[in-house]
């Protein structure tokens, strides 16, 4: 890939031309608008080409546009909104470093209607929201095929070129990374892309570890990657000893991290050396903790295996193990050298395990991403055709922004944590083993949702829009065999317990969390016995 072409992909209204301008001055280079391109070789306005000549006769023109501007050097291209729907077209996009600008329909109608000209836009005749709607339903398959997605509804022109600058360089050495964590301990690369995991060596040569590589796993990962990531590290002339600790979340304690603690020293590691967690979120939490404690702490890697672990246990430095009181109540900070996500590995993953994992990107879209929740709502009826690259590095960005932004939870990082009150006291109170983390969470958000419509907050339409994606993507409602007592006794020990008082993260709307602390047993009641039967 030639990573000085830049490509900028999306809707119309996503402000590709004034965005492609900002980029190209930042950078030094040459800016190429393709209809306008198009316009200047046919000697015709592009309302003018589709009337006459059709859409098709138009793609060719534009084609020709693409690959005219792809024969340049340090160059960036602004394409129309339905260029990437062709295969030619999609070719000379593989060139060169593509970024999708990603607007809401209904921001991007908004912008329309104030540009001059746009009512002779021929494909958005008519209702223009809805026509942008069913666009980007169409074309989003082919969006999601750019190296990098850049959300733009909130965003100045000059914050989205800020972005896509910082993507481009950042893709120099990677052309992979999907996200930076910058926190006041550390900064570290998300690295999404297929086929990822054999490059596990090279990315760690990269990242200047030079010790000795320690693979920690589980006894169900490790027959399936296991060999992988180490002929991967060995290619880098590490040497490499591999340890699977029990999988599930019963065996997440004290007593499987001194295992981790007697194999290492039994390895004689030494602090030059490094971990790679190999797993799922309790491999990932549990890994990190074993190697930030070990010797006073050594570096680690985060390899995660499971679509819960990629877009939200790997990221944002929160290592530990459950208590039998409760979830997570023993463990630290600490930053990853770096998460190296490998999307193909997903197609190993059971069933259950891959619903579990929807339950977090969910989330995200409620919290803070409305965009999101209507790209899972379209994709609702065929959920494994969503398990992109780019879907993940959307979740990814997300996270990454928001633990960025406060590293240890005392402030909008307490967002993250919608559903995950009842959740963990879920999990806590049926021993940890009847219900993964993502069911878990899923009837917490429905129990979260429950409270946020009888204080007032949220409308129930919105309500139901979350039930039905959480239905949609066979996450369960309810869980059987909790009593309300005993999650009430576990969401006494939430870590987000201040003053005993529980701070409840609820939703306002769809894409908009806030923390309240003042809720009433009364609501909380009513909300758990809905939920718990």
């Amino acid at each position: 890939m030639d990573r000085e072409r830049i490509f900028l992909i999306g809707l119309s209204g996503a402000g590709k031309s004034t965005v492609g301008r900002l980029v190209a001055e930042q950078l030094g280079w040459q800016l190429v608008d393709t209809d306008a391109e198009v316009e200047a070789a046919t000697g015709r306005l592009v309302p003018e080409l589709f009337a006459k000549d059709g859409e098709a006769a138009f793609r060719e023109h534009e084609q020709s546009a693409l690959a005219s501007a792809a024969a340049r050097q340090r160059v960036v291209v602004a394409t129309g909104g339905g260029a990437p729907t062709t295969e030619a077209a999609r070719r000379v996009l593989a060139a060169g470093f593509t970024v999708w600008l990603s607007v809401s329909p209904q921001t991007a109608a908004a912008r329309l209607a104030s540009e001059p000209g746009s009512a002779a836009r021929p494909l958005l005749a008519g209702d223009r929201r809805a026509r942008l709607k069913r666009l980007l339903a169409d074309r989003r398959v082919h969006y999601e095929q750019a190296d990098a997605v850049v959300a733009v509804d909130n965003c100045t022109p000059a914050e989205v070129a800020n972005q896509v600058v910082r993507l481009w360089r950042e893709s120099q050495s990677h052309p992979y990374v999907a996200a930076m964590v910058r926190t006041p301990a550390a900064a570290y690369p998300i690295y999404v892309e297929q086929g990822s995991l054999a490059r596990l060596g090279e990315v760690s040569r990269d990242l200047g570890l030079r010790g000795r590589a320690f693979i920690v796993t589980d006894d169900q990962v490790g027959p399936l990657f296991g060999e992988t990531a180490r002929r991967a590290l060995e290619e880098a002339d590490y040497r490499v000893s591999v340890f699977a600790i029990p999988a599930g979340e019963e065996h997440k304690t004290l007593e499987t991290v001194a295992s981790v603690y007697d194999w290492l020293i039994d390895e004689r590691v030494e602090r030059s050396d490094f971990v790679v967690c190999l797993g799922g979120g309790v491999v990932t939490d549990l890994g990190g903790f074993a190697a930030a404690t070990c010797l006073r702490g050594i570096d680690f890697v985060h390899v995660p295996t499971t679509l819960l672990g990629m877009v939200d246990a790997a990221i944002g430095g929160k290592t530990g193990v459950d208590h039998p009181a409760g979830k997570n109540l023993i463990g630290a900070f600490v930053q990853p050298r770096a998460v190296v996500i490998d999307p193909s590995v997903l197609e190993t993953l059971p069933e259950r395990q891959r619903r579990a994992g929807w339950a977090e990107v969910i989330k995200h879209g409620l919290i803070l991403d409305g965009e999101l929740v209507d790209q899972l709502e379209a994709s609702s009826e065929n959920p494994r055709a969503m398990l992109s690259a780019t879907l993940i590095a959307r979740s990814v960005a997300i996270k990454a922004a928001v633990v960025s932004e406060d590293e240890r939870e005392q402030g909008r990082r307490t967002l993250l944590n919608y559903g995950h009150t009842i959740g963990h006291a879920i999990e806590a109170a049926t021993g940890f083993s009847a219900y993964l983390h993502g069911e878990a969470v899923a009837v917490g958000m429905r129990a979260a949702g429950i409270i946020a419509v009888e204080s007032g907050l949220l409308q129930p339409a919105s309500f139901e829009c979350q039930q039905r994606l959480i239905r949609a993507y066979g996450l369960p409602e309810r869980v059987e065999g909790a009593r309300i007592e005993d999650v009430r006794r576990a969401m006494a020990l939430d870590k987000k317990v201040q003053s005993g008082t529980i701070r409840w993260v609820l939703l306002e709307d769809i894409g908009r969390a806030v923390v309240r602390d003042d809720i009433g047993d009364t609501i909380v009641r009513k909300a758990l016995a809905a939920v718990l039967t």
